[in-house]
């Protein structure tokens, strides 16, 4: 199974599924799956040839406006991604044509990460049974009807300013029906089903823009779908 030959990784992964069935049977509820540490250069970093796979929470859901304590983090960072919201169950090693059956919509979204330790080849087991940094997730109200990403554009605004603009919101990530059809591959190895309704944040589009200690809020809208925003205290 490719990813889950590396002993780290499935140690790591095997202590993460541990945790979200303990969290589930102690009355949490899932939200769905988060997808991290895809982009080229990190997967030749850490010598991985797909990203790796984490878990959201309904409580880890943020609405957009909303501020947000940076108190007890580390190394905060706020990453621009498209969330895509399952239309039907997926099995593993879907064709293409089943993963975009499969996608209901799209909407974008903002993840909150603590990112510390810094990943390396020699601490996946920690970072991945840790749930690769996830500390929550701010999801759009607004959203466009199926799973293609032609024509959507992604802008994220610092301070006030736009800092990054593309037309190619896949270029990090990957094409966004690969990275569907992924974890639904990787979960049914553990024996959980990618299902109707389930969320996945499907990657950074951009490099992880770490939150500076002067920064109090970040934008990231997707064109023409809409936008989401969180703003940040240190209280």
């Amino acid at each position: 199974m490719g990813i889950l030959d590396n002993p780290l990784v499935r140690k790591g992964m095997e202590a993460q599924f541990a945790d979200r069935r303990a969290r589930i049977a102690a009355g949490e509820k899932p939200l769905g799956w988060k997808v991290g540490l895809g982009a080229p250069a990190s997967l030749k970093k850490l010598g991985i040839e797909a990203p790796m796979i984490g878990f959201l929470m309904q409580n880890a859901l943020v609405p957009s406006g909303s501020t947000v304590s940076l108190k007890s983090y580390l190394r905060p960072v706020a990453e621009p991604e498209i969330a895509v919201r399952m239309a039907t169950d997926l099995g593993p090693d879907a064709a293409p044509d089943e993963v975009m059956a499969a996608i209901k919509e799209l909407t974008p979204a903002i993840e909150l990460a603590d990112l510390n330790p810094v990943p390396e080849a020699a601490n996946l087991d920690a970072v991945l049974a840790g749930d690769i940094y996830q500390r929550g997730v701010i999801l759009g109200t607004q959203t466009q009807p199926g799973g293609s990403v032609r024509g959507l554009t992604s802008r994220v605004v610092r301070r006030g300013v736009e800092v990054n603009r593309t037309g190619d919101p896949e270029a990090l990530t990957g094409k966004l029906i690969d990275v569907v059809a992924h974890v639904a591959t990787v979960v049914a190895a553990f024996g959980v089903k990618l299902s109707a309704g389930d969320i996945i944040i499907t990657g950074s589009i951009t490099p992880p823009p770490m939150i500076e200690p002067d920064e109090v809020d970040f934008i990231h809208a997707v064109d023409p779908i809409g936008e989401v925003s969180v703003k940040f205290t240190r209280d």
